[in-house]
């Protein structure tokens, strides 16, 4: 999945959440993070293994439940010490539907041996075929939007079109209004 898609997965389950939770829109000082978040598993494993080589697979630490367990109790503890607990789960949340969101696909296929990344180091990472030799400029530069699936450009849609109705939360921030 594209950064673009990760984050409207992220923003949609996020509203929603919200929505159901506390019964308002998100708030905009979550919008930072969350985005961040939908990030997360990427800029962590892509650099260190694309770049560096110091990961076996774009898709391990990052990945890993393990060290989403590591930041999950980082961010408790880090949302209650600074009064920051909303922002501190908007991050998570962006970061754990990211893992979701790029398993998902492998679970519903049965590609049960791409789910290694999920316990990584416990077990191996996924080997994906010519991934050494990626660099992230040059799979961004590689996109073409014509072989985007529909779904993807659904997503985006509607997580547009959800964030206008919630009335453009984070907007203040991106635009420095």
């Amino acid at each position: 999945m594209y950064p673009w898609g990760h984050l409207a997965v992220g923003y949609l389950c996020y509203s929603l959440g919200v929505r159901l939770w506390d019964q308002r829109p998100p708030a905009g000082v979550a919008m930072v993070p969350l985005t961040i978040g939908t990030q997360f598993p990427d800029l962590v494993d892509k650099p260190l293994s694309w770049t560096l080589g110091i990961l076996p697979s774009g898709r391990s630490l990052g990945h890993s439940i393990l060290l989403a367990l590591v930041i999950a109790l980082t961010l408790r503890y880090a949302g209650r010490t600074f009064d920051r607990r909303t922002e501190a789960g908007a991050f998570f949340t962006g970061y754990l539907l990211h893992i979701i969101a790029d398993m998902s696909p492998f679970v519903v296929s049965g590609e049960w041996e791409k789910l290694g990344s999920v316990l990584w180091p416990l077990v191996p990472a996924y080997q994906y075929p010519g991934e050494s030799d990626r660099s992230i400029s040059d799979v961004l530069s590689a996109i073409d939007l014509t072989s985007v699936p529909a779904e993807a450009f659904v997503l985006i849609i509607l997580s547009v079109s959800l964030w206008v109705y919630d009335e453009l939360p984070g907007a203040d921030i991106l635009f420095d209004q």
